[in-house]
């Protein structure tokens, strides 16, 4: 460690980072956000669909929960534990939504998927270890392996095998190697849904190679066109070598309360406990109950939020195909993902592009994985009069440069 001058004249100490900061950049969100401010500063109006913040309220009665939990003094103390309903609650929702039947001890809350996700390779993997991640998919997927010393792997999905990984396909010797599987369907950020007959492949075929499967379930509540979103642990075999991150921040709007769950394999969860408790103190009891009525509540607004985001993902979709940019319709997630259009080979200064010609801010698909290079992915979160506001927007801009299509 070496010290050098500053400018007063005293000693300043060089810190050296982790080698592993290295791969860690500023996010993306980071830096568009940057680009909208500064041009938010010169006048421009922006149509902010970047992030996945979802623009709802949480219904009256989670807010009404977390409010008078929140005005009992006993309820500021560490929570070191979920209470007993919270853990019922999520009994009773994946008995009612998903089929699924739950033991207590295969039940456990996080502090948010994001969080899960970034720390449960830690009881899974020793240095070194393969964990396999979908390209494209959120990047999240490769950071907490990344964060355990595991090395990071990539299967490939394509539009030609509809997003969905090859499972016939890969290296023997890879899966030889390979301890963990990151799975998510709808799958941020390609918007593809997967079939039952998928998981039915790949349950027998993760018990056959020995690999555990994570699933993300972010987006069960957020699917279009009749499609129903389903749990892995539906399918026979699943617990014996799955576990499954259901997350309260999507389908509720629960986002900033950072709760969600991992459910399945027993022996994963209670490892994960462990280890959860050497760095945090249980979540705190107001989120707990709010998420409580969350769960045994009604569906009806969950339901009716879904329709909108597909009025939305209508109106976005259909909308730049009608001005001649052929995006296909999402099939889920509260996202649409599109190729840029011709003309244009760099998806990032498209992105810049647009936002300075049309103040449209949109998200660079390569932020995903390498084959997310040349696509772009919006975010559902606004309302369909100023989705289409910004769609007459790039329509005026003068940046689509192929013929209209029929939506």
């Amino acid at each position: 460690m070496r010290q050098e001058q500053s400018g007063n004249g005293e000693d300043e100490m060089e810190i050296q980072f982790a080698d592993r900061m290295k791969d860690y950049e500023a996010g993306i969100f980071q830096v568009l956000n940057e680009k909208k401010d500064e041009a938010e500063r010169r006048g421009r109006k922006i149509y902010n669909l970047s992030v996945g913040t979802p623009d709802f309220p949480p219904a009256t009665h989670i807010m009404q929960a977390v409010t008078e939990a929140a005005g009992k003094p006993e309820n500021y103390k560490y929570a070191l534990a979920d209470l007993p309903e919270l853990t019922a609650a999520v009994q009773s929702r994946y008995e009612k939504r998903y089929g699924v039947s739950l033991a207590a001890d295969e039940i456990m809350s996080v502090y948010g998927s994001q969080e899960g996700i970034a720390h449960i390779c830690m009881t899974l993997c020793n240095a070194g270890d393969v964990v396999l991640v979908p390209n494209p998919g959120y990047p999240i997927f490769g950071i907490g392996p990344s964060l355990a010393g595991a090395e990071v792997v990539t299967y490939d999905l394509t539009a030609e095998n509809h997003y969905l990984p090859d499972l016939g396909g890969m290296d023997e010797g890879l899966l030889a190697r390979a301890k963990c599987m990151i799975v998510s369907y709808p799958l941020n950020p390609v918007c593809k849904a997967a079939p039952d007959a998928f998981y039915e492949r790949l349950i027998p075929w993760a018990a056959e190679h020995n690999i555990v499967v994570i699933h993300d379930n972010a987006y069960s509540d957020i699917i279009y066109d009749g499609r129903v979103g389903r749990s892995i642990l539906r399918i026979d075999g699943a617990k014996q070598v799955a576990v499954e991150f259901y997350s309260l921040s999507k389908s509720y709007n629960y986002t900033g309360a950072r709760m969600s769950f991992l459910v399945g394999n027993r022996d994963i969860v209670a490892n994960f406990k462990r280890l959860r408790s050497q760095i945090d103190y249980g979540t705190y009891l107001p989120v707990q109950y709010g998420a409580v009525a969350a769960l045994t509540g009604p569906d009806d607004t969950v339901l009716a939020q879904c329709k909108e985001y597909e009025h939305r993902r209508d109106a976005l979709c259909g909308g730049l195909r009608k001005i001649g940019w052929p995006v296909e319709d999402s099939e889920g997630t509260m996202f649409a993902w599109a190729k840029i259009p011709d003309g244009y080979e760099d998806d990032v200064a498209f992105v810049m592009e647009l936002l300075e010609k049309t103040g449209v801010l949109c998200t660079p698909g390569s932020s995903f994985g390498s084959l997310g290079a040349g696509h772009v992915r919006f975010a559902l979160t606004m309302p369909v009069e100023r989705i289409r506001e910004a769609v007459a927007a790039i329509a005026e801009s003068g940046m689509i440069r192929v013929r209209p299509q029929n939506a």
